[in-house]
């Protein structure tokens, strides 16, 4: 886990449940219309950050490594 990490939330999918928040509160922010949205957009990997999206009820949360954009959560099938 040497690679940086691209975290990003689809608005389009978001319910704004706040799970994130309750699994990273250092990693998500729940803006005025109740959208996720990543603190820092591209960081060091985090068990924190990745526990949020493996929580989220509608899987809005994408993990990608940000040099090579090769998925970390959803994994490709």
């Amino acid at each position: 886990m040497g690679d940086r990490w691209r975290v990003e939330v689809d608005r389009s999918v978001c319910i704004g449940s706040g799970m994130c928040i309750g699994a990273a509160p250092d990693g998500f922010r729940l803006d005025s219309a109740r959208q996720s949205h990543p603190v820092a957009p591209e960081g060091d990997p985090a068990e924190s950050v990745l526990a949020a999206a493996e929580g989220c009820p509608v899987e809005a949360i994408l993990i990608s490594v940000a040099d090579s954009g090769q998925p970390v959560f959803p994994p490709e099938e």
